[in-house]
């Protein structure tokens, strides 16, 4: 590892961890609660090619017992390296990944990542997709945390309603762009293009 790798792998944690935690980890269950709303997470300052929201989500959320899986479009000794450190996360297979990272197509197929059992369905997968913006609305959303109707933008409808169709198992989705976050839990229902 050269030294710019091995000052990037110690570096880009959260400036006070507790107080930042605690801003990341209200704005990604915000966004879970309240499928298609953008919310601001910050805190990270990630490896290239990972947006501060990824890396904060990855900071918060990840710690020695979460597998995580990163996809080839964003898998580094750097981001390796940073994971490592920070949170002492290891990188697995997608199997078997708690966590995943990437963008839409490098994660593909869905279906190695698990999707719970029926005695456990919270023992699936989370995946936190990189995306180009989040602010071209092309799906209609219902479900828990939505009053009537919510509108997000998502990389492919047919997926995720087929995701939906799995509920309780499934599984669950953070989409980041910059510093912003949105989240699509597997109850909500994904029903139509905006």
């Amino acid at each position: 590892m050269d030294q710019q790798s091995r000052s990037t792998v110690f570096s880009g944690g959260f400036g006070n961890p507790q107080v930042a935690a605690a801003h990341a980890f209200r704005a990604a269950m915000n966004a879970m609660a309240r499928p298609g709303q953008v919310q601001e997470i910050s805190g990270a300052t990630p490896p290239e090619g990972v947006s501060v929201a990824a890396g904060s989500l990855l900071l918060t959320l990840c710690d020695p017992e979460t597998g995580v899986y990163l996809a080839p479009d964003v898998d580094s000794e750097a981001l390796r390296g940073w994971l490592a450190f920070h949170t002492g996360a290891p990188v697995v297979d997608a199997g078997q990944a708690d966590f995943a990272l990437g963008g839409w197509q490098h994660l593909q197929p869905l279906s190695r990542f698990r999707i719970g059992t029926v005695e456990y369905p919270d023992r699936s997968a989370t995946l936190i997709v990189e995306m180009h913006s989040l602010d071209v609305a092309n799906a209609a959303l219902s479900g828990p945390g939505i009053k009537e109707m919510a509108r997000m933008q998502v990389p492919e409808l047919a997926a995720l309603q087929a995701n939906a169709a799995l509920f309780p198992l499934g599984l669950d989705f953070f989409f980041t762009f910059g510093s912003q976050v949105s989240a699509l839990p597997r109850s909500t229902q994904v029903i139509a293009e905006a």
